[in-house]
């Protein structure tokens, strides 16, 4: 099978019942793991945030379309994104993901972003993130995802803070829009 014939089989849609399975967080979670080069520098010879936000939401994709069985996955919303310390070139940055709640069509990825010196074996916190992606049917519109069921209490705490979290932006964005600020 040529790889034009194996992608166009990817993009099938599930059948609806394996669609609809929920599915745990240790069941899309994932790791990424890039050295930083010289074409990944800023002049001030630390890695461009640019770099880090495009792996992020690499990353994370590859969580959202674990979780949903569809490769056709979109970045809806990065609802925070917060910078903590510089990577480094020749630093190996590993961006890990997992899934923190699930909606009917959306899907919020949770990510941590670690740079460790590969000479001293220092690994420090550099980036956190949360992205929000909608998958979509064949026709480009927003398609129900599977539920994210808790494996055991670990999971539904972490479920749960983040619905929590969910709500609070939610209200947050509803002030805006009655205020004006935000479309």
């Amino acid at each position: 099978m040529n790889p034009f014939e194996r992608i166009a089989r990817n993009r099938q849609t599930p059948s609806p019942t394996e669609a609809m399975q929920g599915r745990s967080i240790a069941y899309s979670r994932s790791v990424t793991r890039r050295l930083m080069e010289l074409m990944d520098a800023n002049a001030h010879g630390n890695v461009h945030g640019g770099v880090i936000m495009r792996m992020v939401d690499e990353a994370a994709a590859i969580v959202a379309i674990k979780h949903s069985h569809n490769p056709r996955v979109v970045t809806a919303r990065v609802a925070r994104f917060d910078f903590l310390a510089p990577a480094y070139i020749g630093n190996v940055v590993s961006v890990d993901c997992e899934m923190r709640y699930v909606g009917r069509t959306s899907m919020e990825v949770g990510v941590e972003v670690m740079a460790e010196d590969l000479v001293t074996g220092e690994v420090r916190h550099i980036a956190s993130s949360y992205v929000i992606y909608v998958a979509l049917d064949e026709n480009r519109r927003p398609t129900p995802v599977p539920p994210l069921v808790p494996a055991d209490d670990e999971e539904r705490e972490i479920i749960e803070r983040a619905r929590i979290q969910r709500i609070q932006r939610q209200k947050i964005d509803e002030e805006l829009r009655q205020s004006g600020e935000l479309e």
